[in-house]
């Protein structure tokens, strides 16, 4: 469903194992980072009232997953650290296409938010099939049905409002170029990393 080209090696959750209070922290402020991501969508296109409904939804539902996050570190006698740096975001990014309309525009952030998604939604598979904490697996399990949904409002909503761009020939550059930066991560206890 989700079309990645390269899957997360399960060896990745060892690593994760090794640090449970990097991987919440930098989980925590993924969910934040996404959140704001939604609100970021709806500011710069409010006159997209089905798409604006949906993402304050998405939006909120982030800043829940936020807080379960933060429950689960505070349980755990931890405490939430700085916000991380997210590298493979920041090189997703740079993907983007600068310039043109204001709908192909739109249509790449929704496709740029689609990968995002998908591939936290493979990576929280991974941990709920393979981390050795029961409470932790079945919590990544739930994200995962959850960032699935996201995945599909986003890219739902570019192949909408991108009625006259040819979506699914970017949704395959996407991926293409996703699958090219992906091999050097999955090394760090963080959710892309």
């Amino acid at each position: 469903m989700l079309g990645l080209k390269l899957p997360t090696d399960p060896r990745w959750v060892n690593i994760v194992e090794g640090n449970i209070s990097e991987i919440l922290t930098d989980h925590a402020w993924c969910e934040q980072k996404a959140a704001t991501n939604a609100l970021s969508l709806i500011i710069n296109n409010p006159n997209y009232t089905e798409m604006v409904t949906k993402l304050i939804e998405i939006a909120r539902e982030e800043l829940e997953h936020f807080e379960q996050v933060h429950n689960l570190i505070k349980a755990r006698g931890l405490t939430l650290g700085i916000e991380r740096r997210d590298n493979y975001v920041n090189e997703l990014y740079k993907f983007m296409q600068k310039g043109g309309s204001r709908k192909s525009s739109l249509v790449d952030r929704l496709l740029f938010s689609a990968m995002i998604e998908a591939r936290s939604c493979e990576r929280f598979r991974v941990l709920s099939e393979n981390i050795q904490d029961a409470e932790l697996a079945k919590f990544y399990r739930e994200l995962m049905i959850s960032e699935a949904g996201h995945y599909t409002v986003f890219i739902g909503f570019a192949r909408q409002y991108g009625d006259d761009i040819d979506v699914d020939k970017r949704w395959k550059e996407w991926l293409e170029y996703e699958a090219s930066i992906i091999t050097k991560y999955g090394k760090n206890e963080t959710i892309h990393g």
